[in-house]
């Protein structure tokens, strides 16, 4: 492959290095050195870098791509058992075992390095033996401080960290940026142009966590004829396409189209590559990033693998806040400006991303951990900060009023014994008739576009009952308050949305269960006023202040509130009647769980960093409810209009008493009751209701 060829070049520069760290890894296995305590972490981590070496070696000589599956598979077990499972309770990894056994302070340093450690992983497949000695290289320096007459200091080890973050920065963070640009620098891409897909053997050669979800998808997708993977992906890259038409922006201009994907769906990707070519466009496909200095806490942005623990991720979603301060973050500022002006014109060429997420999987409710780290106030307000910075350069350099994206979601077969079937019954929603949608949705919209405000009420033990204000219209004729949304860059069909007016926007939103961004929520309630969340909670801990936390950490992103950015109605029935049909309405993903009944975003709205870009729906009317009171003000702070975080939260049918518009006059006009569409002309959305019963 030429990236391997690429890749050892780059090798040179370090080999001498590497060597030297390597011998010295191999030496402390066997040391006592560091006394009775410590000895055995150390002794474990250099193992587990020497093993990382082993398999480096074995991809350099090819050695690994000519092993049998079941050979595969045990390196792939062995690489990540001790995080899956109850392992994790005794893992190092694990920060509550190592403050354990490692004491209070040093335990979670040395337990954050070892995630850093492991890290390497990925690095092993791609043959980076630049990243790996720098890994090595900061054990060793860990390490030697532990041999030392005197304990170190927490302040020693902290600094180390800092120092490893800070130096490498212009290495990790500088090429991360450039791997998003560069289709050269696409190491998947080249495994999915390549790879033999008629054997699951090529899923080991990325280096991800490889599950039964991963294997059996792609078998699955194996055994689907060519015109059904033609036809997932056509859906795929017709909804990119459609939205960069929809919005006005020229799609000529760019050549760069980055995929996003869990591996399994290699057979619908490679395919999806090929559409993209005939429109001129070129993959990025880069890795999610698995380093402290480049990763978004638990979030996995880019193609990646099954997860081995979800709560070893959960853990370690805030190991930045050991060592981060605003003179690291300014760094990080640094090396990111001045990436992209050095690659700007590369940059420009970015069209934005494809995304093709999954869902099905055990919904987690994450256990809240004193040991592991969490920001400060003043760790927030520089994260917070640095957010805002960063996604201001980034859109310097790749424009939101030019880019675009698209994306939709399949199951995995952990959703159930039905997978296969479900499956099948996904496809379908993601193909359903836009023109239908289209019809009814701008009945719902002519209704919606009378109105004052929209009133949402709960039913039963939800206790929802919200205002949600709405942009006061200047020339009906000519302009609409709801974008009339038919399955382009947010596919299935099924909604329309808008920016609510902040003003006017008051009460209570509920749900007993959501889904958000892979986490559990019960019993959310969020509270408004004057279009801000006020106050909020869950069920989820036994502690009031755990609960709160858990979603001012999660769904707040560590601010003290977030506007209401986006108000919808979800219309995909089908979608909700599947969800029932076959006990999933917890596992949707949001992207189809929002299209089941009305929803509800907190933070920015839709339109950020294209608010001035003029759209219309299909029938003409421009969509003139882009703003509110808080995006407005990029014209004079752009750092006080973005908050870089947009969580949609919906409200299913069932739970659902009415939606009703209310107009100047004060004629209310019902758009559903009791879960079911009353308005004149959209009735056939009750069709699949009404076959459910």
């Amino acid at each position: 492959m030429e990236w391997f060829v690429r890749q050892a070049k780059k090798n040179e520069a370090y080999k001498e290095r590497h060597q030297l760290s390597t011998d010295r890894l191999k030496t402390i296995v066997t040391e006592e050195t560091t006394g009775e305590k410590y000895c055995p972490y150390f002794q474990m981590m250099a193992a587990f870098l020497l093993e990382l070496e082993a398999v480096r070696r074995k991809v350099e000589s090819g050695a690994f791509s000519s092993m049998e599956i079941s050979d595969m598979k045990e390196i792939n077990d062995t690489l990540y058992a001790d995080i899956v499972g109850k392992a994790y309770e005794k893992s190092y990894a694990n920060p509550t075992y190592a403050s354990e056994k490692l004491g209070e302070e040093l335990g979670v340093l040395l337990s954050c390095l070892y995630a850093e450690f492991r890290a390497g992983i990925p690095y092993a497949f791609e043959n980076r033996m630049d990243y790996l000695t720098i890994l090595n290289e900061l054990f060793l320096e860990v390490y030697h401080c532990f041999e030392e007459e005197k304990e170190p200091d927490y302040k020693t080890i902290r600094d180390i960290l800092y120092w490893y973050a800070s130096d490498y920065c212009d290495v990790f963070l500088k090429e991360r940026i450039e791997e998003q640009l560069y289709p050269e620098e696409s190491f998947a891409a080249e495994w999915i142009e390549k790879a033999d897909l008629e054997s699951n053997k090529y899923l080991y050669c990325f280096g991800e966590y490889i599950t039964e979800n991963e294997l059996q998808t792609a078998k699955h997708l194996h055994a689907l004829p060519e015109e059904t993977i033609q036809k997932m992906a056509d859906v795929f890259t017709e909804g990119y396409r459609i939205g960069f038409i929809n919005t006005g922006k020229d799609l000529s201009k760019k050549s760069v189209v980055n995929i996003r994907y869990t591996l399994g769906f290699e057979r619908v990707v490679r395919q999806a590559v090929q559409n993209f070519a005939e429109m001129g466009l070129k993959p990025v496909i880069y890795r999610a990033a698995s380093s402290v200095i480049t990763k978004k806490e638990q979030y996995k942005i880019g193609y990646c693998g099954g997860t081995a623990n979800k709560q070893y991720d959960y853990d370690h979603r805030m190991d930045q806040a050991l060592f981060m301060d605003k003179r690291y973050m300014e760094r990080k500022l640094d090396v990111l400006k001045d990436t992209y002006e050095k690659n700007k014109e590369q940059a420009a060429c970015f069209a934005g991303p494809a995304v093709m997420e999954i869902f099905g999987e055990t919904p987690f409710s994450p256990e809240a951990k004193k040991e592991a780290p969490s920001y400060s106030e003043k760790q927030r307000k520089i994260s917070l900060a640095y957010d805002s910075k960063s996604g201001q350069i980034t859109n310097q350099y790749i424009k939101g009023e030019e880019r675009s994206f698209t994306i939709i979601a399949y199951p995995v077969p952990e959703i159930g014994e039905k997978y296969e079937e479900i499956f099948d019954e996904v496809i379908r929603i993601n193909t359903l008739d836009a023109a239908l949608y289209e019809r009814v949705q701008q009945t719902l919209i002519d209704a919606l576009d009378e109105g004052e405000y929209v009133h949402v009420t709960g039913k039963g033990k939800n206790q929802t009952d919200i205002k949600i204000q709405l942009y006061p219209l200047k020339d009906k004729k000519r302009e609409t308050i709801f974008e009339n949304c038919v399955a382009d860059v947010n596919i299935p069909v099924g909604e329309v949305f808008t920016s609510p007016v902040l003003e006017g926007t008051e009460g209570v939103l509920h749900v007993s269960k959501v889904y958000l961004n892979g986490l559990q929520y019960k019993d959310l309630r969020l509270e408004f006023k004057e279009g801000r969340v006020t106050d909020y909670t869950c069920k989820n801990f036994d502690s009031e202040e755990e609960n709160r936390e858990y979603i001012y950490d999660n769904i707040l992103h560590s601010h003290d509130s977030l506007p209401l950015g986006e108000f919808a109605i979800g219309t995909n029935t089908t979608a909700y009647v599947a969800a029932r049909k076959y006990g999933i309405e917890e596992k949707m993903p949001i992207l189809i769980a929002e299209k089941t009944g009305p929803h509800f975003a907190v933070g920015d709205t839709c339109y950020s960093w294209s608010e001035d870009i003029r759209v219309y729906n299909p029938n003409g009317k421009e969509i003139v409810a882009k703003d509110n009171s808080i995006s407005v003000l990029r014209k004079e702070d752009v750092q006080k209009a973005y908050f870089q975080c947009h969580t949609d939260i919906t409200i299913p049918y069932e739970e659902l008493e009415e939606i009703s518009v209310v107009t100047k006059e004060g004629k209310t006009i019902i758009l559903l009751k009791d879960g079911r569409f009353v308005l004149e002309g959209t009735k056939v959305l009750n069709e699949p209701l009404d076959k459910e019963l």
